[in-house]
């Protein structure tokens, strides 16, 4: 069968192969093809600042390209042929201007498969995917003025290695593992970044119903963006929810002072076509994850930053980083009340901080036996029907588990009411995918208060759900840390080679799922 383009960088890739037509993210082959070349004059542009000694000033011009590029191909974020076409003749123009006229990797080709040794592919790939979802956290953070040298660095070094068809397979292990550590150091950037601007998050009960003002909806992760939206509808008589991913915002103290905040509407991304239905109102879509809008909402959604979408308005920043949401709130003032999908409220905001304020409790309960174990369920949610397997986990579990969670997963179990020990609730939300950074804290904390050697011996459990590339940075920052036996699921990532795989399994202990009551066995988690 002709392949009018190739991606596997998801979960859902198609047959857990690669898809060869039209992405299942909704990416029709010419926008994967364009993404496609954009990455690789990415990589020209990241090789050439390297080639020229990482000079101070090229890096701090190339670098937000370079970022604003990798975000721009994470699945979901940007479907707009356009914006990428515009994109990729930035990089080159700066490419030129840096180089002087110098052709970096002049052989180099577009595209996954042009790397003929699948082994030197999968590592590739791997790396490439970790790089993207660092960069998502390095913007995140840039937007709130702040950035690191020895990452960016880093980054731009990274992306030049990938096209040095001197390295050889334990080179690209050797990186492999040095991108998870530095994607630990991105995500405490952008804790620092969060904290320092927002406060540090605390224990919040969030509304999860709906009230009788029109309303505009935010998802994706970009708290910066939901910041300057709330302080533009202020008196407008407009409400503003969180939607997937932007659900953790109701944890930091900067926003519980705007009266309009609502609540969070909804469940993860891949459910936005009914529920960005029901909504009524205008959507922001700050990041990913765009499902492609069906007409009859599709007037109403606006994208910002690296998001885009044919026929969706796009909001851009002026010269001095500030967005204007008058057009989307003008349209709110016209628009119906959301319809209600649930009412009540669920409870998160247990980032590393809030948990080491409990530490005392949290200890005392695990030394009396009330809390026998952890199990990290952070990750992704998404559409297929195997993901149920998470709900059917956390159900099945034995009331002396604590869940650790962050990441649009925990919408497979964070209103099941699962209760509490001795006060403690028994599902633990850090946050967003880039909190589980927390997770890591938290566990190096349980390591240091238990007096191990080792972090693995600690009562916790990893069962991790995956879906795109800021998963993939987490896993390699877990790995950095030197957390084994992780288990990814719903399936392992079609872009691992079964070397590749074999490796991180005999290195790592990686292993995938199989059933609620194997794994239950497996983990010694039995009622």
């Amino acid at each position: 069968m002709e392949q009018e383009m190739f991606c596997y960088q998801c979960q859902e890739t198609a047959g857990c192969k690669g898809c060869t037509k039209i992405g299942v993210c909704g990416k029709k082959s010419a926008t994967a093809n364009l993404q496609d070349k954009l990455i690789l004059a990415t990589k020209k542009l990241a090789a050439t600042v390297v080639q020229n000694g990482l000079d101070a000033e090229n890096v701090k011009i190339a670098t937000p390209l370079v970022i604003d590029n990798l975000f721009k191909t994470i699945t979901n974020a940007n479907f707009d042929d356009v914006a990428i076409e515009m994109a990729t003749v930035q990089t080159e123009e700066l490419t030129q201007k840096i180089s002087k006229g110098t052709e970096i990797a002049p052989k180099a080709k577009a595209g996954v498969l042009a790397t003929e040794d699948e082994n030197i592919r999968s590592l590739r790939e791997l790396i490439t995917y970790g790089l993207k979802g660092l960069a998502a956290y390095l913007k995140h953070a840039a937007v709130l003025g702040y950035s690191d040298e020895k990452i960016n660095s880093f980054l731009l070094t990274a992306l030049s290695k990938l096209l040095d068809d001197s390295l050889a397979l334990d080179d690209y292990v050797a990186l492999t593992m040095e991108s998870g550590s530095f994607g630990v150091q991105a995500m405490a950037l952008l804790d620092k970044a969060n904290t320092e601007t927002y406060g540090k998050p605390e224990i919040t009960s969030v509304n999860i119903g709906v009230r009788k003002n029109p309303a505009i909806l935010v998802s994706g992760h970009d708290l910066k963006d939901l910041e300057m939206l709330l302080e533009q509808t202020q008196g407008t008589g407009v409400d503003v929810y969180t939607h997937g991913e932007m659900l953790p915002a109701h944890y930091y103290p900067a926003f519980k002072k705007y009266k309009n905040f609502a609540g969070n509407y909804g469940n993860a991304w891949w459910l936005q076509k009914k529920e960005f239905a029901t909504f009524n109102g205008p959507v922001l879509l700050t990041t990913n994850c765009l499902v492609p809008p069906n007409n009859d909402y599709k007037e109403r959604i606006f994208t910002t930053n690296d998001v885009g979408f044919p026929g969706c308005a796009h909001i851009s920043e002026d010269e001095n980083g500030k967005k204007d949401f008058s057009r989307i709130i003008e349209l709110a003032k016209k628009c119906p009340p959301p319809t209600e999908l649930e009412t009540g409220t669920i409870v998160g905001g247990f980032a590393h901080n809030q948990v080491f304020a409990l530490a005392d409790k949290v200890v005392d309960a695990i030394k009396s036996g009330a809390i026998k174990r952890f199990v990290v369920m952070a990750g992704c949610d998404g559409r297929a029907n195997s993901r149920n397997y998470y709900s059917d986990f956390a159900k099945a579990l034995p009331k002396d588990t604590v869940i650790l969670t962050a990441g649009c997963a925990k919408y497979k179990y964070n209103k099941l009411n699962l209760g509490d020990i001795g006060g403690i609730p028994r599902v633990l939300d850090a946050g967003q995918c880039n909190d589980s950074y927390s997770l890591a804290l938290i566990a190096l904390k349980l390591k240091e208060v238990f007096n191990l050697d080792d972090i693995n011996k600690l009562p916790i459990v990893y069962n991790i759900s995956w879906y795109e590339q800021k998963a993939v940075i987490v896993l390699l920052a877990l790995l950095s840390l030197g957390v084994k036996n992780i288990h990814l699921g719903p399936t392992l990532p079609a872009f691992l080679s079964p070397a590749i795989a074999s490796f991180l399994v005999e290195k790592f202990g990686i292993a995938g799922i199989t059933t609620v009551e194997n794994d239950l066995k497996l983990f010694g988690l039995e009622s």
